[in-house]
């Protein structure tokens, strides 16, 4: 069990937030030396690399996506912080807007996973133009982001887990 979190006292980050921010990390990083080698040499030398875009687009995709599934368990997604602080006084209310939340996400996640499935499965009989990649690369993330953020939300739901925002739900 761990401490709550308040504004002045950090928490340690867990193996979870550490991979997911080096993962993070390290694609912005390929994408700044790509990039930065590619504008180097189109602007100095009239040439450039041509799978630096496709690259950066790549691991783009890939960030936001890790990003996402870093931000669920943080609870850092976009939240509804006026209604859920209105429903504080109310604690049956404001469990089963917590339940209702949580099957939504589920819900959202399911759509999403199904989408991004089929785009995976049209993505194997081809290739990226440059690097020779699958084009099945560029949905994957968006895949294993709604199977990882529902399997959380499931798991809560199951745990009956309180809704944490991970910040204060303060009326704004």
């Amino acid at each position: 069990m761990t401490a709550p979190r308040t504004p002045d006292s950090p928490v340690r980050a867990s193996g979870f937030v550490r991979t997911t921010n080096v993962l993070m990390a390290a694609c912005l990083g390929v994408m700044a030396v790509s990039v930065f080698i590619n504008v180097v040499l189109r602007y100095g030398f009239g040439s450039g690399v041509a799978a630096s875009e496709e690259l950066s687009r790549l691991l783009f995709v890939w960030m936001v996506f890790i990003g996402a599934t870093a931000a669920y368990p943080a609870g850092e997604h976009m939240a509804f912080t006026t209604l859920v602080a209105a429903l504080q006084s109310k604690p049956r209310a404001l469990a089963c807007m917590t339940v209702l939340i949580r099957l939504l996400v589920v819900l959202a996640c399911a759509l999403l996973g199904r989408g991004a499935w089929q785009q995976v499965v049209v993505g194997l009989d081809s290739t990226s133009v440059v690097l020779g990649y699958p084009s099945a690369l560029l949905p994957l993330p968006a895949f294993l982001c709604s199977l990882s953020i529902g399997a959380m939300a499931l798991w809560e739901l199951v745990q009956r887990t309180p809704l944490d925002l991970g910040h204060s739900a303060d009326m704004e």
